[in-house]
């Protein structure tokens, strides 16, 4: 998208004569101009910035600050050389019609596009961006960059904030931020992060914080390690206001994105029914309830179960959650995710008996009888449902529900846990996958989320979450699971943290997942429950 140049305007307070009317003069509404740092200007100082940022050297200069690390970026005080302009463009911005922004990877307020605002301080920052500083852009980082406008407004308030990304994007070249915020502290919150990268241009950490300042623009070459996020907004009174795009250039060959290896996954491990008996709710374990439960979630591909775990082992649960010697690994890239996984040879035994359970083969044949699922081999063929359905209807006796077989072929396993019969092949039919799982328990307190990304795979699976320490959580602090559909904003499905809530969601290979952004609220939990910091869940994927 490219922006026209307007025709030549008169000098400001000129006059011209009204066509048929000679020497009769009209006063022509005064232009509003301005003009960027003219220190910048200064051949030698622009020839010495060109140089640092062709060597990846740091400067040091009252007009402008370059540093190489993590990556090229330049910090211009003062940027606009009238105040008195600055403060009349952050009115005319004020002004604007706000919309709000929020997804897995962002929430703010944007404006409209500023590629035809006609305000004339709006319009003569465009001209200041897009032709005399794009020029000298240019001359610095030797790339040609084109006219075009890519511009727009951002108010970031309390709460608000947008998580770490790359910007890259076919044809930008240098991203951009003209700051207008009143007097701004790091502890106010949102600075401008900027991560260090691995081998795999995967980001790792933040080593660099800018804090925002009135008048000050920050710069930045686009690329495949230029991994940055705005933090978020902790101060209640103050409104982070800036005014950012990129320039646009010729497209440069990037790295084949890193391709992470997933969870390790595998079959069930061999515990008989009689671990149901001893962990789960005895109302999930009749066969009215489980037919029930199939019902609905057929009819919907998701369903929640409350108070699924016997009370007494799930305070158990709750309580070794807590403890001290517990281990936890921190889950990144911050790209794609960011929370804390545990170490599960730190667990102490009732958690390591919760892990089993869900990977049990009982486990597996009860999710089969909640949802219909291929998960076992006892669980029925979708042919042989019709088949049991069509004698059901004609009055055959010999025909039971599927619940019913289920039930009474567990019955059969032996003490190991192993079914009756050929245990090689399971009863499984030739060529048929083995139904799999991959799970983890995992921590989530202020600051965690997980993205979408580029390299999330899709396929049908069954998720299952179990929440735990989630007691009064509030959907406002983010922490729920949000399902959406691939290439749009379209939100399918939302699941909240709540106590001893087991969540059951198949999805498709057009269906993608996030947790949402913890924020700063979320620390009300803690002025409440002393003891408790964020929530807990057993996170597990189940495949056919």
């Amino acid at each position: 998208m490219s922006g026209r140049r307007r025709g030549p305007c008169p000098a400001a307070g000129g006059f011209s004569s009204s066509p048929g009317e000679p020497g009769k003069k009209k006063r022509l509404k005064r232009e509003v101009r301005a003009e960027f740092s003219a220190a910048l200007k200064e051949p030698a100082l622009k020839e010495q910035v060109a140089a640092s940022w062709a060597r990846g050297e740091a400067l040091e200069h009252e007009a402008v600050v370059l540093d190489p690390v993590p990556f090229c970026h330049c910090v211009i005080p003062n940027f606009i050389q009238n105040e008195s302009f600055v403060e009349g463009l952050q009115k005319e911005l004020l002004s604007l019609d706000f919309h709000e922004k929020c997804n897995d990877l962002y929430k703010f307020k944007q404006s409209d596009d500023l590629q035809k605002r006609e305000e004339p301080h709006i319009a003569a920052l465009r001209k200041i961006l897009f032709d005399e500083f794009r020029i000298w852009l240019s001359d610095v980082a030797q790339v040609e960059l084109e006219p075009t406008i890519d511009l727009s407004c951002a108010k970031y308030e309390y709460t608000d904030a947008l998580l770490c990304h790359d910007d890259e994007l076919e044809g930008r070249r240098i991203a951009f931020i003209l700051y207008l915020v009143p007097p701004w502290d790091r502890s106010d919150g949102g600075t401008l992060d900027l991560f260090s990268t691995d081998d795999h241009f995967q980001p790792q950490q933040i080593i660099k914080t800018l804090v925002p300042l009135w008048n000050s623009l920050a710069f930045f070459e686009v690329s495949p390690v230029s991994f940055h996020q705005v933090a978020e907004v902790l101060s209640k009174d103050k409104c982070r206001l800036s005014v950012s795009g990129w320039f646009h250039g010729p497209s440069v060959a990037r790295p084949p994105r890193h391709v992470e290896p997933p969870l390790p996954r595998s079959p069930h491990i061999p515990f008989d029914h009689e671990i149901l008996y001893r962990w789960i709710n005895p109302v999930y374990l009749e066969m009215d309830s489980q037919n029930q439960i199939q019902e609905e979630f057929e009819d919907r591909s998701e369903i929640l179960l409350k108070d699924f775990l016997e009370r007494d082992k799930f305070q158990l649960v709750c309580e070794a959650l807590k403890k001290e010697e517990l281990k936890w690994n921190s889950r990144g890239p911050p790209n794609k995710r960011s929370y804390d996984k545990a170490e599960e040879e730190s667990l102490p035994a009732i958690l390591k008996e919760c892990m089993e359970l869900f990977r049990s083969e009982a486990f597996f044949l009860l999710l089969s009888n909640f949802t219909g699922l291929k998960l076992h081999f006892l669980a029925p063929e979708e042919e042989e449902e019709e088949e049991k359905e069509e004698a059901a209807a004609g009055g055959d006796p010999s025909c039971c529900s599927q619940g019913e077989s289920s039930q009474a072929e567990t019955k059969r396993h032996n003490a190991a846990g192993e079914p009756g019969g050929n245990s090689e092949n399971n009863g499984c039919k030739k060529g048929s996958s083995i139904p799999q799982c991959a799970g983890e328990l995992r921590h989530w307190t202020k600051g965690c989320y997980t993205l979408v990304h580029d390299a999330q795979t899709t396929e049908f699976a069954l998720d299952l979450l179990l929440f735990c320490g989630c007691e009064g959580w509030d959907v406002e602090w983010g922490g729920f699971t949000s399902y959406i559909a691939k290439d749009e904003d379209e939100e399918l499905l939302t699941v909240n943290p709540e106590n001893n809530c087991l969540a059951l969601v198949y999805r498709d290979r057009d269906t993608l997942k996030f947790v949402k952004y913890i924020n700063h609220r979320s620390l009300k939990q803690t002025a409440t429950q002393a003891e408790t910091t964020g929530f807990w869940d057993f996170c597990f994927v189940y495949y056919e």
